[in-house]
């Protein structure tokens, strides 16, 4: 090879580099981040021959520090670190189930209601949509309990219906406590928020709204169970078609990862903490020894599964997604 091709070919070497990276600019300069968005949170299962959709409703973090008031930080923070969740913060995940039934869609609680754009939480109506599931076909709402994040979204932003079809269900001991001005001084300072909260969701469902007592049926296959504790009248609901059942648990606990392995810890949401704790090692029991599956408000998505006696706590077992399909 002469010293002219010897020559060019350095000089083909050299440039190599330069046009690989016009060529290539994604190798050149770092990719934009993907904006941190999340898909549609739905996830559909069987109930004999009902489906069940479970829809996401957000999260939320608040301060760990005082959630707990029966035991020390430092107790708190280690059932946590076990399950490898953070020990500073408690992100609080809200997920309602609906019920699809040949008569129409039935909605347990309602979610945190419209937040301004960005909000963690308030994604019901948008995840609904995603299902391809239409507010107007909510015929029944069924309420566990009446705090905030479980009522407010009976309405729209612009204070109408957000379910203009719907009947609305309600536990008799909760709508006794919390329509009667008289118990508010009676109520833990961080709850009376909710009676004015009251007066104002339910107000548009004006004779729409019915009371019923522990053990009735809200629809047919939909049965209130007394589980009083977390509100003077929190109520969890069992539904069932044939042979098949579940439960939702609503707030007997919130998350599980901590309530309940560790069930006898008081959290400052419960207005009666001894009477929660009861409820839900009652209710543990039962779904446990009857291998019952149980939906909750505040577990992780798609916040449906089974619970385990573990030891002198409980265990939650998210539903194999796959198998589902």
């Amino acid at each position: 090879m002469d010293r002219r091709h010897l020559m060019l070919g350095a000089t083909a070497a050299l440039a190599a580099p330069a046009l690989l990276l016009r060529g290539a600019p994604a190798l050149a300069q770092a990719a934009t981040p993907a904006p941190l968005r999340q898909a549609p949170g739905f996830f559909r299962f069987r109930l004999g021959g009902l489906t069940v959709t479970m829809l996401h409703d957000g999260s939320r973090a608040i301060p760990l520090q005082g959630f707990v008031r029966n035991a020390p930080l430092e107790q708190v923070q280690a059932v946590l670190a076990e399950s490898f969740l953070p020990t500073d913060t408690l992100r609080i995940p809200f997920t309602l189930t609906c019920l699809e039934t040949p008569r129409g869609l039935v909605l347990f609680d309602t979610g945190n209601g419209p937040q301004q754009a960005g909000a963690p939480v308030g994604q019901l109506m948008a995840n609904m949509r995603a299902a391809g599931l239409d507010p107007a076909r909510v015929t029944t709402v069924v309420v566990s309990h009446f705090h905030g994040d479980h009522i407010s979204g009976l309405l729209a932003a612009d204070g109408t219906p957000a379910f203009p079809n719907a009947e609305i269900v309600v536990p008799a001991t909760e709508w006794a406590w919390w329509t009667d001005p008289a118990n508010e001084s009676r109520s833990p300072a961080p709850q009376r928020g909710t009676f004015a909260n009251t007066q104002r969701r339910f107000a548009p469902y004006q004779g729409k709204v019915r009371q019923l007592q522990a053990g009735a049926e809200a629809v047919p296959g939909v049965t209130s169970i007394a589980a009083f504790g977390h509100t003077p009248g929190h109520t969890a609901w069992r539904i069932a078609d044939g042979s098949e059942q579940m439960i939702f648990l609503a707030d007997l606990t919130n998350r599980p990862e901590l309530l309940a392995r560790r069930p006898g810890f008081h959290i400052g949401f419960d207005f009666d903490p001894q009477a929660a704790e009861a409820s839900r090692r009652r209710l543990f029991d039962e779904v446990s020894t009857d291998r019952i599956r149980v939906s909750g408000y505040h577990y992780p998505f798609p916040a449906v599964g089974h619970v385990g006696k573990e030891g002198e706590g409980y265990r939650f077992v998210p539903t194999d997604m796959a198998a589902a399909l």
